[in-house]
This record gives structure tokens, sequence and C-alpha cells, in this order.
């Protein structure tokens, strides 16, 4: 039994009817080349076989009394493969926009905290003749650097697949075996049972924990409980001293305070329902920019998203009284802690400038706003959220979670931020998933209630896919966003081009 902590556990607190804290993508793959094809039974054994290699895979949420702790994960007696990897087509002419509503429906719908938290989406009939998968995996488990390890557990790095071996669990309380019709290689009508196959590998999943064992865990805890209070709140007051004093210190501009963004339309209350809209940026265009105009690549997504939302507003008419304010994760995961799943972030907010029309310009103020927001997360450090993610009660942060999705509370305050934005980066290698290369890595993050949009890109090879994620209601028009993105990435190469075209001979300056 292993009991979450931090902000693991704080991501199933905070979720509610209509915030899902899960992560997705839309990753397609080309098959071509590859003996007997790739079809779902494929990849279905492929991960099966692999399961065991991302052990909260196989480990479902134990509730402890009363929510007086994070819940334990423990091994799922029921566990069944076939519940978790699932087959799907797309309808004619199966391309990226019929793609991101099958993505959308997918996200739409929270995981059952009865069962392992994941889901693995195989998706056929796409144009090319390529395949998909979406996985949906809860945030409690991976965030964006650990879920891309998480997902190297089931790829390889070349069309070879790793030796094939065979799943099999030694008990099950349910006493099923996935039934699936036959296919190619002669491949039976059932699962293999144990000892069927040479070099299979066996399982036998630990007991449930009962209510008398979690309750002797709950009052065991309760004195470290209350020192991990106190020094959390001793903590918070060093940090708020620390950060007064830096903030007198600083010159020029201070990072936005949580509720200085401006109210929008997508700054309401969502919806459990969801849209999808894809891009995709080119990383040449990415550095073209960084070596004329300078800023990293982070500023740059952040410049593109900037342009991307005026045009958005601007379309609807929508004038904003500031500029938009982003809450952008920010990985603090140790070098020695590269492997480990969970959570190893903090968060800042950033202006957007989104009030400055020059592309240029609006890159570079948002630089330096990336550069202030940094410097103001490393004073305050990521312990003072972990904390008191770890500290308050689930069982409370539910109950406020449900109460401002009840009461709408975001139809009628000043949000918190107005959008987020993350980025990702991936490998400049090819993946192969059964033998079958990845051609597009297409990451989708999740909103909260007060914020109907998130912008999630993720670097793979040459190109940064891009991935829009918003509330049904607030943002019928999100293929806006991902269409900005890309006309704002041009605007800045245009400039880039601009700034760095060589000057005429005739308009050089003579030596004086």
């Amino acid at each position: 039994m292993e009991r979450l902590e931090g902000l693991d556990g704080a991501f199933l607190s905070l979720e509610s009817p209509t915030t899902h804290l899960q992560i997705l993508g839309a990753l397609i793959f080309d098959p071509a080349g590859v003996d007997g094809g790739v079809d779902f039974w494929r990849v279905r054994d492929m991960v099966a076989d692999r399961v065991d290699r991302v052990p909260p895979f196989r480990k479902r949420m134990v509730e402890v009394p009363f929510g007086l702790q994070h819940p334990s994960m423990v091994d799922d007696p029921d566990f069944d493969i076939d519940y978790h990897v699932r087959r799907v087509s797309l309808p004619d002419p199966g391309g990226l926009e019929e793609l991101a509503a099958l993505a959308a429906d997918v996200a739409s719908r929270p995981l059952d905290r009865r069962r392992p938290l994941w889901e693995f989406h195989v998706v056929e009939g796409l144009e090319h003749g390529h395949l998909a998968l979406i996985p949906k995996v809860h945030h409690s488990i991976i965030d964006g650097v650990s879920g891309a390890e998480v997902m190297a557990a089931f790829f390889d790095l070349s069309p070879e697949p790793a030796p094939h071996r065979l799943f099999a669990r030694r008990t099950s309380a349910s006493g099923r075996t996935p039934n699936r019709p036959g296919g190619p290689e002669g491949r039976s009508d059932t699962a293999p049972t144990e000892g069927s196959e040479p070099g299979q590998r066996s399982w036998e999943p630990e007991p449930l924990p009962g209510n008398l064992d979690q309750w002797r865990e709950v009052v065991g805890s309760l004195p470290g409980h209350a020192d991990a209070l106190i020094k959390t709140v001793s903590r918070t007051l060093q940090t708020a001293r620390s950060l007064n004093g830096r903030n007198r210190d600083v010159q020029g501009g201070l990072p936005p305070s949580p509720f200085e963004a401006p109210r929008t339309s997508i700054n309401r209350a969502i919806s459990p329902h969801r849209r999808v809209a894809l891009a995709r940026l080119p990383l040449s265009d990415v550095r073209r920019i960084r070596e004329v105009l300078g800023g990293t690549a982070n500023d740059v997504v952040l410049a593109a998203t900037s342009g991307a939302m005026r045009t958005f507003f601007a379309e609807r008419g929508e004038e904003l009284d500031s500029s938009l304010v982003a809450m952008v994760p920010v990985s603090v995961r140790a070098p020695s802690e590269r492997d480990a799943l969970g959570n190893r972030v903090s968060a800042i907010l950033v202006s957007l400038a989104s009030g400055v029309e020059d592309a240029a310009t609006r890159l570079r103020h948002i630089g330096d706003g990336m550069r202030s927001a940094k410097e103001q997360s490393r004073s305050i450090g990521s312990d003072v959220f972990a904390g008191w993610a770890q500290v308050l009660f689930p069982a409370l942060a539910t109950r406020l979670s449900r109460l401002v999705t009840n009461l709408r509370l975001f139809d009628h305050v000043t949000p918190v931020f107005n959008l987020i934005v993350s980025n990702v980066p991936g490998p400049d290698f090819p993946l192969y998933l059964a033998g079958a290369r990845m051609v597009a890595m297409y990451p989708l993050g999740p909103i909260v209630e007060g914020v109907g949009v998130n912008v999630t890109v993720f670097s793979y090879l040459d190109t940064m896919y891009v991935g829009v994620q918003a509330c049904w209601d607030l943002a019928p028009d999100i293929d806006t966003i991902a269409r900005g993105m890309e006309d704002s990435l041009e605007e800045l190469v245009r400039e880039a081009d601009r700034r760095d075209r060589p000057v005429p001979w005739w308009h050089a300056e003579l030596p004086a």
C-alpha cells in the first residue's frame, strides 16, 4: 500500500463533476513497412506485456475514512487490461478534425476511481493508413515530464520491438479472461493462461487494506500531520516576509498576482464537456525567432499564445481591460528524480502582454516577465505549495472544490488567471509503437474551474505540437486559437526576417 502525498493527492481532492484533472494526448503512428501491419490487437498485446513497467497502472485508489488523508494506491485484484486498452474507429475522412473530436469526447469523461486511473484508446481509420493512440492518465500519477517517461515505457527506439513476453496474472477475484476474435499469426480466442508461453510473467496482487488497517494508519499519522502543519505555516510566513523584502528591492515590474487577471468570456464556470483543436509549429521557426529576436523557446510559445488570444478575442469583439495572465507550470524535478512518477511541479503567473500591438515587443515583454516570475518562484520555493497540498485534509479540499462548482462562483468573481500554457520538451529522435513510427504527438492538458482554455505544447523531432483543450460551452470557436498559434508564429518569423535582412550597400553607413 502506497499513500499519495502532496500534489499527487491534491489533484484527486480538487476534482469536481466539471473539473477532470487528467492528461491526454493524440499520438499518430505510421505502420508502413511493418510485417503483418499494426492493428489493435498487436498494440493491446504490447501494452499488456509492458504494463508492469509502470506500477501505478495496476493500482487503484482506496479512500481513507472521512477523507482524513490522501488515498492509498493498492494493487487492483480485478485488473483487466481489456478495460484499459480500448478500440475505436474514426469516421471518414479520418483527419485531424475527426481525431480532435474523438479526443474531446475522451477528455469529457472522468476516469473511474474504482479502477487504475488510465486508459489507452487505440484509434483506427485514420487517413494515409495511420493509427492513433489517445492515452488518458490521471494527473495524480504524472506531470508533463513524468508523463513522457511513462509513455516511453511503451515505446521503442527502433522499428524492432523488444522481445514480446505475454502477460498473465496468477489470481483473479473475478476469474475473467479477455475475449477476442482470432487474428493473424494464429492467435487464439482467449488470453494466455499461466505457463502457456515461455518467458511470460505472472503477477499476484497484494490484498486490499481493510478499514481497521486504514484507521490505524490515520491515527498513527496524526502527530506527524500536526507537526507538518506547524512547519508549513512557519515556512509560509518566512517566505512571505522574504518575498515582501525582495519585491521592495526589485527594479522594474513584478509578476502579476492572483486575481489580477481581467474578466473574460472564457473565465466563467465550466461544464464537464470539452472541445479540442490541434496545430503544429516548426521548430526551425522557433529557433530562428530566438536567434534574431531573443528569448527562450518558452517565451516564443507564450508570445505565439498571446497573439492567438488577441485574435480570438478580437473576432469575438471582446475588449480586455488589462493584459491576459497565464499560469505556466514549471518543473522542479531534480536530475535524480527524472524517472520518478508523480508530480514535481510549481507554477508561475506571467503577463502575456496582450495589449501590446507589435509582436517583437510583445515577445520581449513576455521574456522579461518570465525572468521576473522565475526569480520570484525561486524565492518562494516549491515546498510551500507542496506543504499545503499535504496538510490540508482531502475532505475539506473536495468540499471546497464542489462548493465552487455548485455555486458557479467564477461567473461572479475575478479569475485567478486567464488560461494555462505549458511547454514540455520531447525527444529529437523517432519513437516506435509495436513497430509503427510515431509521426505526431499532440498533448492535451486539463482545464479548471474559472479557466476555460489550456494550451499545451510538446516538441518531437523537428516540430512543436500544440493541443488546445477548452470548455465546450465557453469556447465553441476554439479552432481560432489553434490557427492563431500558427499565424502568430509566422508573424514573429516575418519580423525576424525583416530585422535580419542584409542592409543594401547604398544604405550602409560610411566609416568616419
